[in-house]
């Protein structure tokens, strides 16, 4: 079986959100077309709470987008985001959510950050994902969302390390930054999952 991952589509990652990416509601529409191609689809949602260490608010002078060290990770400073029950967290509203068989939620210990929708950054606890697909007999994962240079990046990275065979597809995701995704992308290929385009799905 196949599934769609979506990544992080809520509030405060577009237009008008705490951590924006630009533009980032562009991708909804075809992000609900691909939706019809999947017997199975997840979505992964970041969902800290409100004194969460990865927000620059939350250290003495330090500014968002700083990067320090956090339990012996490298850890860039955010704006708060996505604070547990803020309207920052919820899904976009144009995101259809009526096929979506079960959110996983992510970012929740105060302590680390967790960019995949597997695993927080230190690798220390699961969110679960990766056993919900193997119980489901899922073997290859289509991944989309935002932003494509960490939520998404991190997420088709760890599918790949997990066993499953991975797609990230390009038009259905946006970065934070075209430099970082790049390099995103070459680390994909070479783990040896695949970058795509919708057409190549779309029926």
């Amino acid at each position: 079986m196949r599934a769609l991952i979506i990544v992080d589509i809520q509030n405060d990652f577009t237009s008008g959100g705490r951590l924006e990416v630009k533009d980032g509601e562009d991708i909804i529409p075809l992000v609900n077309r691909l939706q019809h191609e999947f017997e199975l689809i997840v979505a992964t949602q970041d969902w800290h709470p409100g004194d969460h260490k990865s927000f620059a608010s939350n250290h003495v002078n330090r500014k968002p987008f700083e990067q320090i060290m956090l339990n012996g990770l490298e850890q860039v400073l955010w704006p708060d985001h996505c604070v547990q029950g803020s309207g920052g967290a919820e899904f976009h509203p144009d995101l259809d959510m009526n096929r979506v068989a079960s959110i996983f939620r992510k970012g929740i210990d105060r302590e680390v950050d967790s960019y995949s929708g597997f695993f927080d950054n230190g690798h220390l606890h699961t969110t679960g994902l990766a056993g919900y697909l193997r119980e489901q007999k899922v073997k290859e994962v289509f991944v989309v969302g935002l932003a494509g240079d960490y939520c998404v990046y991190y997420t088709a990275r760890d599918a790949i390390l997990e066993g499953f065979g991975c797609s990230l597809i390009l038009d259905a995701t946006k970065p934070i930054s075209a430099d970082n995704f790049d390099h995103a992308k070459e680390e994909l290929r070479r783990l040896g999952g695949k970058i795509i385009e919708s057409k190549d799905l779309l029926s």
